[in-house]
């Protein structure tokens, strides 16, 4: 799909399975994630997840995407570019950028550098702006926010009927 210096972000494939069964049963990855957070009890669970992912895709604007170190080929997480539902689940236009990493690839830089790609692409595709929604307390995901250039919009419900802090960024 696109490339950045170290990273590749491709479709998920059920190759991946083990690696995506180890990143999504981890609380300390799943704890941010979703309206209400939950990790995936059983590797049983994944093929189906990457089936959803794998749909997202139908759109060549939007998906979510394993994230694969070009060096080693190993899957850092994910980055993804997805329409935002608004209150009565039908979306409106607004386009979600966001991330999930293992914690084994935590702290080299991968979110920051694997979003701003994701948002290169949203605005080579016709984006005008684009969302991030972070769960309040991740300082982690609200410094990639600010690393990217982000304007935080406060906290809000509007989306995923649960209280998260937004972030926006428009077309360069």
């Amino acid at each position: 799909m696109f490339t950045t210096d170290r990273l590749t972000a491709r479709l998920w494939e059920h190759t991946d399975a083990e690696r995506a069964y180890d990143l999504y049963s981890r609380w300390e990855v799943a704890r941010w994630l979703g309206a209400t957070p939950r990790a995936l009890a059983s590797p049983d669970e994944v093929p189906a997840m990457i089936d959803r992912w794998r749909g997202r895709s139908a759109d060549p604007r939007y998906g979510v995407w394993a994230l694969e170190r070009r060096d080693t080929g190993v899957v850092v997480g994910s980055v993804m570019l997805l329409p935002l539902p608004d209150e009565d689940g039908t979306g409106n236009g607004e386009v979600e950028v966001g991330w999930h990493l293992h914690p084994d690839s935590w702290g080299h830089g991968y979110a920051t550098e694997a979003a701003r790609a994701a948002l290169a692409k949203g605005f080579a595709d016709g984006l005008t702006e684009i969302y991030a929604v972070v769960r309040p307390d991740n300082t982690r995901s609200a410094a990639v926010c600010h690393r990217l250039g982000m304007t935080p919009q406060g906290r809000t419900t509007r989306w995923y009927g649960s209280e998260f802090d937004s972030f926006r960024t428009t077309h360069p």
